[in-house]
């Protein structure tokens, strides 16, 4: 009983990733090395692949730009379609290229992303005498149009024209010839570096030609390396090879069947010292193994886009899977590859060390918890990468401590004491070991802010100087409270240490919006906070209340120098004014708990500026005393029950260096 064959079923059956529109192409490459290898010429074939634009005319086309790619011919000098091959090709799933991994379902490839195919062949018939079959190929009408002619050329050979391109798969395809004829030799690549020779391939565009041994010698950085190993029970055969450096091209696992690429991965980074940049004696390469074997060739797809292995499998079970592919090329690759990663490694350990010394010390007493591999490093990664690279490996010996401390809690039946004692002193040792990582993050974070903040006082390329909203925003973000913003978003140490413990702050913020206050005013103190202190010796039958304070701080512009008498202009008068509406409304925490003494509460004012000539008129009008390095005003103004101080931005810089320089010391850090 015979079975009937639906074409168009099949063709819609038949899967094929629009990213892939060059297969069916570069598989009618393969078609033609075979039939010249059948013919048994390989020394003297040759295939010639013709790419096929559109015409200029009636295109309305930049200059710029090549013309579209209608289709693409394919001429060989190879045995032709003798009557074995032409039934052969009339079959579906035919076996009669098995051996060479062929699944007869190549042309289907074709009518996936062209309209037509037209043949042209010669060949020698059973008599000897050579003949021309000529047919046609879409998915109407199958195989037709059939007719064996008297030759009209010298020799056997075929062209195949594949006409009509899909435009949902060639506007995904490359469109230079350069492009396609990297493509192709990649395809095909297994037919160079194997111990026969490949016959000439050439790409055809417009009068212009790229012949693939040219570009095979140019790519290839040294002779291609082969061996033989065995994964579970299949031996796979590993092709080593090292191109010449590319900008595009990355270091690879490439699989293989019937001796053509199916699929690749990068391998990049999966070795220590496995990274952009390798390079040996002769210069800089990157690195590609090229895996074949019985066992892909069994389990790849029908279109040879991709295989039908798992990516793990029990071990249990004798089946392959990709990762025992992968673990097994990786040990061969560092064996192979070994003097030029061990160059690599020492370097990427040194950027990991000399980051961590002079950036990152907060990642040092983590260090010894992680692994020898994942301190080595791309050398050429960036500051950014490797701090992301190693946070976390930080939050994983974090996470490792906290699922440790749940089960330092639960001693196991069979431990004995003095094993306990040892995991318990272990867990301790880390613990503490990552409170110290902590410490070093917060030491560091202060001296990038101190940085930052030299940085915005200093006179720009335009001669003029940062507004006051840069310094702002490093002390404290605007238009924000304390209930809005993380603690580690506000740097009030860089004014005063005993300004970070505040119960409410507020930025920029009116005076009637702020929930400690009950002024309806809409003026703006740049920072205030509030602070209140518990008694921990209270009682309940005691009348004492906690004590509270109000702290006011005033930004200016860097530079400014037209300070003059008003609240408008006078930076201390403004402190003293937000300080007194603030007293006049009934003032409350934040929850609401009313504070009593209002108008006895201390005030603290603090204005931030350059002490320019204005300034220092301002500072001696309003009785302030000048610091004995020059840097600052201070003074207690009696009317206002508040103590005043006026810091310059250098000195504001200056000691907070000096208040952290055995902090930043200890870390190793530049503290000048």
């Amino acid at each position: 009983m015979s079975l009937q064959t639906n074409l168009k079923g099949r063709l819609r059956n038949t899967s094929l990733p629009k990213s892939h529109g060059l297969m069916p192409v570069f598989e009618a490459v393969v078609n033609s090395i075979h039939s010249i290898e059948e013919k048994g010429n390989a020394d003297n074939g040759k295939i010639v692949l013709r790419i096929n634009r559109a015409t200029q005319r009636g295109l309305d086309l930049d200059k710029q730009s090549l013309p579209p790619i209608i289709g693409f011919t394919i001429a060989d000098n190879g045995c032709g379609f003798d009557e074995t091959n032409f039934k052969s090709f009339e079959t579906l799933d035919s076996d009669h290229k098995i051996a060479k991994g062929c699944r007869g379902v190549g042309r289907l490839m074709w009518l996936k992303v062209f309209d037509l195919v037209e043949v042209e062949s010669h060949f020698l018939d059973v008599d000897g005498e050579l003949k021309k079959r000529a047919f046609r190929f879409d998915d109407k009408l199958g195989v037709h149009g059939e007719k064996v002619e008297t030759a009209t050329a010298q020799q056997t050979g075929t062209q195949i024209k594949l006409v009509d391109f899909d435009e949902n798969f060639r506007k995904h395809a490359p469109t230079k010839s350069e492009s396609i004829a990297n493509q192709l030799l990649e395809h095909v690549l297994w037919y160079f570096v194997r111990t026969q020779d490949a016959p000439k391939i050439l790409v055809e565009d417009a009068g212009e030609s790229v012949d693939l041994d040219v570009l095979y010698d140019q790519h290839m950085h040294a002779s291609a390396y082969h061996e033989k190993i065995n994964i579970r029970d299949y031996s796979f055969d590993l092709t080593h090879i090292k191109f010449r450096a590319s900008v595009n091209k990355k270091h690879h696992l490439a699989l293989c069947a019937a001796n053509r690429l199916v699929k690749e991965e990068s391998i990049q980074g999966k070795l220590p010292g496995l990274y952009g940049k390798i390079s040996d004696a002769s210069g800089e390469f990157t690195y590609t193994c090229y895996v074949s074997s019985d066992y892909l060739n069994e389990h790849v797809r029908s279109e040879r886009t991709s295989f039908d292995i798992a990516e793990d499998v029990e071990d249990m079970l004798n089946e392959v899977s990709f990762k025992d592919i992968r673990d097994a090329v990786l040990d061969r690759t560092r064996e192979y590859l070994q003097d030029v990663l061990a160059e690599n490694v020492h370097a990427g350990r040194n950027r990991v060390d000399d980051f961590i010394n002079n950036h990152a010390p907060r990642y040092r007493p983590i260090a010894n918890y992680v692994s020898e591999e994942l301190l080595i490093v791309d050398p050429e990664k960036s500051d950014k990468d490797l701090e992301l690279h190693l946070h976390a490996q930080w939050y994983e010996v974090e996470r490792q401590l906290v699922s440790e401390g749940h089960d330092i809690m639960q001693p196991q039946n069979d431990e004995h004491v003095e094993e306990y004692k040892e995991r318990l002193s272990e867990y301790l040792r880390k613990a503490e070991d990552l409170k110290k990582s902590d410490l070093a993050n917060y030491v560091s974070h202060r001296k990038v802010i101190i940085d930052l903040l030299q940085r915005s006082i200093e006179q720009l390329e335009d001669g003029k100087y940062a507004r006051e909203d840069m310094i702002h925003e490093l002390i404290m973000p605007m238009r924000k409270d304390s209930g809005e913003v993380f603690l580690d978003s506000c740097n009030l140490w860089l004014i005063d240490e005993r300004m970070a413990f505040h119960n409410y702050l507020a930025s920029d913020k009116t005076l009637n919006a702020m929930p400690i206050t009950g002024n309806e005013s809409t003026k703006e103190p740049d920072l205030l906070s509030l602070r209140v202190f518990d008694n921990p010796l209270l009682v309940n039958d005691q009348t004492s209340f906690p004590l509270a304070a109000i702290t006011v701080v005033e930004i200016k512009r860097p530079m400014r120098n037209d300070m003059r008498e008003g609240e408008d202009k006078d930076p201390i008068d403004q402190a003293l004014s937000y300080l007194e509406r603030i007293r006049e409304g009934k003032v409350s925490t934040k929850s609401g708990r009313p504070i009593p003494g209002n108008n006895d509460i201390p005030g603290y004012c603090y204005v931030l500026c350059d002490l320019t000539e204005s300034m220092h008129r301002r500072c001696r009008r309003a009785n302030l005393r000048i610091t004995s390095d020059g840097m600052g005003y201070f003074g207690y103004n009696e009317p206002s029950h508040a103590y005043i101080e006026v810091i310059s931005f250098d000195q504001l810089v200056k000691a907070a260096k000096e208040r952290n320089r055995a902090f930043f010391d200890k870390l190793g850090l530049p503290s000048v």
